[in-house]
């Protein structure tokens, strides 16, 4: 597999542990391209904080993976980071962490799934998945949503009015 460029998107107050999991576990198999705690001073306005993301961190990421936990749905960020993939063509994969309800279950509900994740798993542009640790499972996995991406680009979704405020704190 050639390295991939990732962004990791998550609720950072809840699941920076699956974060970090994730990077030691899979960081030499792609290029980081996240955010990292301090990177963005939250006291910026939310526009210039949306610019940010979208050109500084996601303007050349292969395929953005949004690690799902209980909270996750609820957060502004993560709803502006998944819009901003999508604006720049990256793939599409949502992980249950084992906080969230639909992990280990054979669906997903999607009042607990990020709204803009849920347009595209409807649409078969995303995949939603449970929380692995295995390499070769999250090869690929990552390699199927960088093949997707180009294959089913008209089903993208990125319709979603960007979310104003977190719905849950």
């Amino acid at each position: 597999m050639a390295k991939h460029k990732l962004f990791i998107s998550y609720y950072h107050s809840d699941d920076e542990y699956y974060r970090d999991k994730f990077e030691e576990l899979f960081g030499d198999l792609f290029i980081n391209k996240s955010v990292q705690i301090g990177d963005i001073d939250d006291d910026l306005s939310d526009e210039y904080i949306k610019r940010l993301i979208r050109e500084n961190y996601i303007s050349d990421t292969s395929v953005v993976v949004v690690l799902v936990g209980k909270n996750t749905y609820c957060r502004k960020h993560v709803d502006w980071e998944i819009s901003a993939g999508l604006l720049n063509n990256a793939g599409l994969i949502g992980l249950a962490l084992p906080s969230h309800s639909s992990y280990k279950k054979d669906k997903y509900s999607k009042d607990d799934v990020p709204g803009r994740l849920v347009d595209n798993l409807k649409s078969g542009y995303a995949s939603f998945y449970d929380w692995t640790e295995n390499r070769t499972t999250m090869v690929n996995l990552i390699e199927k949503a960088f093949d997707k991406k180009s294959k089913m680009k008209d089903e993208k979704d990125n319709s979603r009015i960007q979310m104003k405020k977190n719905r849950c704190s």
